[in-house]
This record gives structure tokens, C-alpha cells and sequence, in this order.
């Protein structure tokens, strides 16, 4: 098996956290809420965030070094996602995961 760094590992698992809060978030608190929480520009933001984090922490889970690409993709989408969810309000858990995973994905993309 390829090294990895505990940078990596904790990239990894704040990529698998963030993935896990934004699609329960937008499946459960979303769709029931309704109203703006469901406005189709963030619900798709909100999942493309999660599929990015899921295919983030894949490339590194496989050791490959495009990781590097989709990390920093991973950063700027969970930062517009942080952000769209302060602005609808409610969401904090969400907020919190996507600003965690923006700043390790930063840092392994660097």
C-alpha cells in the first residue's frame, strides 16, 4: 500500500464528513424544509459538494496524484457551498464540514 501522510488521512476524513453532512443535510433538513432550501442553484451546489468531497477523498483513498486537481477543486466548490448555506440560514453543521474540508483540501492541493 502507498504511504500516506496523517495530512492526507485527515484530508480524507473531513472529505467523507463533508459528504456525509451535505447529502444527508440536503435529503433530510432540505427537502422537508422546503422554500429556499430547495431553490434548484443551491440544492445542486449542495450536491455537487458532496460528490466532489466523495471524489476527493477517493483519489487520495487510491493514491493517486490527481488528487491534487480535485482537492482544489473540492476547496472552492465547499467554500461557494459554506457560504450559500449561511446565506439560507439554518445550516450550520453544513457550513462547518464544507469550511473544515476547504481548508484541508487547500493544503493538500498545494
Amino acid at each position: 500500500m502507498h504511504h500516506m501522510s496523517s495530512q492526507m488521512k485527515e484530508c480524507i476524513d473531513n472529505c467523507l464528513a463533508c459528504y456525509s453532512e451535505c447529502l444527508s443535510m440536503a435529503m433530510g433538513h432540505c427537502l422537508e424544509m422546503g422554500g429556499k432550501r430547495v431553490e434548484p442553484a443551491h440544492f445542486r451546489l449542495m450536491m455537487a459538494c458532496a460528490e466532489m468531497c466523495r471524489t476527493s477523498a477517493h483519489f487520495m483513498l487510491i493514491g493517486t496524484e490527481h488528487h491534487r486537481h480535485t482537492c482544489r477543486e473540492c476547496a472552492e466548490i465547499c467554500r461557494q457551498c459554506a457560504d450559500d448555506c449561511e446565506r439560507v440560514g439554518d445550516m450550520q453543521a453544513c457550513v462547518d464540514a464544507c469550511r473544515k474540508c476547504a481548508e484541508s483540501c487547500e493544503q493538500m492541493a498545494a
